[in-house]
């Protein structure tokens, strides 16, 4: 399970993924991979880009309760598994640039279909997020065209090629520990007329 930085840490390995990927390959055009928010769609920035954009986050349906995590000093955790959804898009002037790079940005996603802990853990800042064993599944999402309208409606501009994508079940620990209910000393059966 992982800690609250589960999300920045997420979207920093996919972004960190694509710059290793495109540093190893000497054919495509010089570009730049970035995070992107919901302001920076409306003004792409200069040159040749490639955007990782998150635009939704909700608790994950296929798995939601995994039950308690136990940690080596005997302590309960709860944990909120969460799915997050991506945009990924080529920002160029030239559109034969643009193409290229949504077809290389497709295929560096679909060879890595599983960020890994060694991964996941690289490129934050901080101490490790995701636990030993722990890895995100990354998968292609199929949009449909309203929902591609509704994540395009943030931008003043028309909509450019994407590929979205799924973080599946990314779980982040509570906070909080699941404290031990006190030792059970009698039962009490209650009836409608008193206690027994």
């Amino acid at each position: 399970m992982a800690t609250n930085n589960a999300i920045a840490a997420t979207s920093a390995a996919i972004v960190g993924l694509l710059e290793a990927e495109a540093q190893r390959d000497a054919t495509l055009p010089r570009f730049t991979v970035s995070l992107y928010q919901a302001e920076q769609l409306q003004k792409p920035a200069e040159g040749v880009v490639v955007s990782v954009y998150l635009y939704r986050v909700n608790v994950s349906l296929t798995r939601r309760d995994r039950g308690l995590r136990t940690t080596p000093d005997g302590t309960f955790l709860a944990s909120i598994p969460l799915d997050l959804h991506y945009l990924v898009t080529p920002w160029s002037s030239n559109a034969d640039t643009a193409h290229r790079l949504m077809g290389w940005a497709v295929s560096v996603l679909n060879d890595t279909p599983v960020l890994p802990t060694t991964l996941l853990n690289d490129f934050p800042d901080t101490e490790d997020v995701f636990g030993q064993n722990e890895q995100v599944e990354l998968v292609w999402e199929p949009l449909s065209l309203q929902d591609l309208y509704d994540v395009w409606q943030v931008a003043t501009q028309r909509a450019a090629p994407s590929a979205s994508y799924v973080a599946r079940e990314v779980m982040i620990d509570s906070r909080v520990a699941v404290g031990d209910g006190a030792l059970v000393g009698t039962r009490e059966f209650r009836y409608a007329g008193g206690t027994s």
